[in-house]
């Protein structure tokens, strides 16, 4: 199994989107990158502890490719507006990828450049993976377990429309 590790905006969207691929075999929402260590879900919320909301993925390789998933993340969230995704402000909401080897850093470079080769500014942090801090229970598999909520039934189901138009060759059956 492979890692990887990605903010982008409200750990509850990203990990709706990625517990939909093929090949993904666990999605853990989480901290990483800041100054704080084992951080709760209102300390970062404060923007005080320095660290992102995450989702750290293991993936099969054999199945989806870490391109494949990179791909997915510039395609369902804002990598455009600097620690900002719709509505949710603050560095806890920061469009980041946290890499776990030279092959990771390499891709999300060559990724990040073809997008700003086609004229956008992007704002996505490139970092080596630091510590990752396992969210409280309460917010694992988040959507699944409250999809009428307010706050996901409103940010989510735009997110998963967009994964099933482009990427519906990676979704599980």
């Amino acid at each position: 199994m492979q890692q990887a590790l990605f903010g982008g905006g409200c750990f509850w969207c990203v990990e709706a989107v990625f517990l939909q691929l093929k090949g993904v075999t666990q999605v853990a929402s989480g901290y990483a990158g800041g100054i704080v260590q084992q951080p709760s879900y209102e300390q970062v919320c404060q923007g005080n502890t320095q660290h992102a909301e995450v989702v750290f993925i293991e993936f099969d390789e054999q199945q989806i490719s870490y391109a494949q998933l990179l791909n997915v993340f510039f395609a369902t969230h804002d990598p455009t507006t600097l620690n900002r995704q719709g509505n949710d402000i603050g560095t806890q909401y920061r469009s980041v990828i946290f890499y776990f080897n030279t092959e990771q850093q390499q891709q999300a470079e060559q990724f990040i450049h073809c997008l700003e080769d086609d004229g956008l500014n992007i704002v996505t942090e490139l970092s080596p993976a630091p510590t990752f801090y396992l969210a409280e229970a309460e917010h694992q598999n988040f959507y699944a377990r409250n999809p009428s909520q307010g706050y996901c039934n409103f940010s989510i189901p735009p997110k998963l429309a967009k994964l099933s138009a482009k990427f519906q060759d990676l979704i599980k059956v």
